[in-house]
């Protein structure tokens, strides 16, 4: 008895992934594959022409960008990018002395150019950065605190604007990361005394809204204080939002640690090495690679929470911006100012994306 041979189909074209399509063959595939998607495709367009032009002749071909007379504002028909040039300064620097904004603009540039010197693969070594880093920080102290080198002193309370908010946000970076590590390790811990105590921290903290973090910080916590010792708000305020990041990175931390396959211990294990030399060399490494998308969101969240600096007093770059327009005669035009500082968020926040993106590359390719 024989038995009939199956019937195959016909074999499919081979898929070449560099083929090259023809526009009109793009276009019909991915926008005008039917006649709904034809219509959604037209009316998204038109909405998408008619914002662009209004940005254009509102942003551009009827803005004013540059005049000291508000008038000459109001009576235009577009936008007034005077009001930044008029009070930017200001708006960058907060209540920090007019006379010496000098200070602050170089106190920037050594910022940046640490940072940047910071994050080049090639510059990842201690006896570069540790030189680097103590001077920064010496130039950056003197620069913002004075009283010496003939520079008149200016205290923490007279601080504000894109200098605070760099600070801020670089001290909470620096402080928190290595703690939502210690925590992330604590609460994957085999001890129950290490575990139970990371997990209350973490839980406790991470239940309360960060202005209750801050109020605690200023308000409560000079009241444990021996009497007589004082420490610095600003000082306080980077620590209570430092722990407050902190306990948020942890567990992006420890879902990376629980990624790891147990053969990974295992093989440790077998080598011989200790806890320490387990984490540090094997598992870490591995678990902050998997996990670096999460730890680059919460560390651009973290910049954007320095604006709740606003709740003691301290006068960020959105409040310092906020406080300018107070201004009658220029109040008008607070889109513009908040457009102004929109940018300079995104510009920072676009960067540290950029860069994680850059660093998952290098690691792909192995150079790091």
């Amino acid at each position: 008895m024989t038995t009939a041979s199956p019937q195959f189909p016909a074999a499919l074209p081979a898929y070449d992934p560099l083929a090259r399509i023809s526009a009109g063959d793009w276009l019909k595939k991915n926008l005008f594959g039917s006649v709904w998607q034809g219509l959604l495709t037209l009316i998204t367009a038109a909405i998408f022409l008619r914002f662009a032009w209004f940005v254009l002749d509102w942003g551009v071909i009827n803005a004013v960008w540059y005049t000291s007379d508000p008038d000459v504002c109001r009576a235009a028909a577009g936008a007034c990018w005077a009001v930044i040039v008029e009070k930017h300064r200001p708006m960058l620097f907060g209540l920090y002395p007019y006379d010496e904004h000098w200070r602050l603009v170089l106190m920037m540039a050594i910022y940046l150019v640490t940072i940047v010197v910071s994050l080049m693969p090639r510059n990842w070594n201690l006896r570069l950065l540790v030189p680097l880093w103590v001077i920064a920080v010496v130039s950056i102290g003197v620069l913002m605190f004075g009283g010496v080198l003939g520079l008149r002193y200016v205290p923490t309370s007279e601080w504000g604007g894109l200098p605070l908010t760099m600070l801020l946000f670089t001290g909470t970076v620096l402080f928190g990361m290595p703690v939502a590590v210690l925590l992330a390790l604590g609460r994957r811990s085999p001890l129950p005394v290490a575990r139970g105590v990371s997990v209350v921290f973490i839980e406790a903290l991470r239940g309360v809204p960060l202005i209750t973090i801050l109020f605690v910080a200023v308000n409560v916590f000079p009241l444990f204080l021996p009497a007589g010792v004082e420490v610095n708000k600003l000082l306080r305020i980077t620590i209570g939002i430092a722990i407050f990041f902190a306990c948020y990175q942890a567990e992006v931390i420890r879902g990376g640690l629980q990624a790891i396959p147990r053969g990974q211990y295992e093989a440790a294990a077998s080598l011989s090495l200790t806890y320490w030399q387990t984490t540090r060399r094997i598992i870490l490494p591995q678990a902050l690679r998997i996990c670096l998308p999460a730890i680059t969101n919460h560390i651009i969240a973290a910049m954007k929470n320095t604006s709740f600096v606003i709740i003691i007093g301290l006068f960020d770059i959105l409040t310092a911006t906020t406080a300018v327009m107070q201004d009658p005669l220029w109040r008008k035009f607070y889109v513009e100012a908040y457009l102004f500082v929109a940018g300079v968020y995104l510009f920072f926040g676009y960067a540290l994306s950029l860069y994680a993106r850059k660093v998952e590359g290098w690691i792909a390719s192995g150079r790091i």
